[in-house]
């Protein structure tokens, strides 16, 4: 039996949860969920975005499950506060397209891993009488160990190259230190292509030839933008699964936000956070089980009639959900 803290959050975090859930509970898994608060509805209720009970329980858990919730302009980040809290020093975004999905391209499937505790999201800000400051804050240990899991990251799943994406020509120590450390830990696998690019770059390659990506290592703020941009390759942020993974714990969710436009009308598309419980599985080495909802989840996709609106479809998110299962071996 597994431990699992699940954080539902605000908006359509609820549903898309609520619809993953569902798939997890047709599996021959026992899982114990231990419900948990974070976010806008919780600061209302709480006067806090980030429990410290919240914190306690992800600790204790062998994973989490986080939705999806709305940032207030003035409030703590509540999902980049409990990364901090955990030590989640790595974000795992897949980029994939599916077949009956329309994208801008077909056949793409590379992976962007982004540093996740520091950079421009170190959060150290202050005013000025000019305006505000932000400190840019990249370390060794910390250029190291996203370098070094990126490439284990290859290693283990078979994928032939790591691309550096950084900005070195004008952030000259920040960034030349990230690069500098990448091609010190790419030393020790030298059976693993490696290159680097400038992040603008990298951009424009997105969208002239993304087929020349496989495995990305980025800073924070670079590999947020360039998840969404991504995004936008293969059907967007709907189908955006990502893992935040330390030393001790991991935290699965999808990229999309808590969508409020679209809260409590059962339409949200639960596929990004269905993929994140793959993840989550994978790193609990259920290899089977998330095999067995990926391929359901992809054949529903393939043939694309019982998929929510953003799909071309009229679904609604437990229908798409029940018809996940429906294409589950089980």
């Amino acid at each position: 039996m597994y431990d699992i803290t699940v954080i539902h959050g605000d908006g359509i975090g609820k549903e898309v949860m609520e619809a993953a859930l569902h798939v997890l509970g047709a599996l021959d898994i026992e899982f114990n969920y231990k419900k948990a608060h974070a976010g806008n509805e919780c600061f209302k209720s709480k006067g806090t975005t980030l429990p410290d009970e919240t914190i306690k329980e992800a600790k204790k858990a062998d994973a989490t499950l986080f939705g999806a919730v709305t940032t207030v302009p003035g409030q703590k980040s509540a999902i980049i506060t409990l990364r901090k809290a955990l030590d989640l020093y790595v974000n795992i975004r897949p980029v994939k397209s599916y077949s009956g999905v329309n994208s801008l391209f077909n056949d793409i499937d590379f992976v962007i891993l982004r540093e996740n505790t520091e950079g421009l999201y170190s959060g150290i800000e202050e005013e000025t009488e000019e305006g505000a400051t932000a400190l840019r804050v990249i370390t060794r240990r910390a250029s190291e160990r996203i370098c070094k899991f990126a490439f284990e990251y290859a290693k283990i799943t078979g994928r032939k190259k790591v691309t550096a994406v950084h900005k070195a020509n004008v952030l000259k120590k920040t960034d030349g230190l990230f690069r500098d450390t990448f091609y010190r830990v790419a030393r020790n696998y030298s059976n693993i292509d490696t290159d680097d690019l400038y992040v603008d770059a990298t951009a424009m390659f997105f969208i002239t030839n993304p087929y020349m990506f496989d495995v990305i290592v980025t800073t924070n703020l670079f590999g947020d933008i360039l998840s969404d941009e991504g995004a936008g390759l293969v059907g967007g942020l709907g189908l955006i699964p990502s893992a935040n993974i330390g030393e001790n714990y991991g935290l699965f969710e999808p990229v999309h936000g808590s969508a409020p436009n679209i809260a409590g009308k059962g339409i949200a598309n639960p596929s990004a956070m269905i993929l994140s419980s793959v993840m989550m599985l994978n790193y609990l080495k259920e290899y089977d089980a998330a095999q067995m909802v990926e391929n359901a989840l992809t054949e529903v996709l393939n043939e694309g009639k019982i998929v929510t609106n953003d799909l071309g479809g009229n679904s609604s998110t437990m229908e798409m959900a029940n018809e996940v299962i429906k294409k589950m071996e089980l």
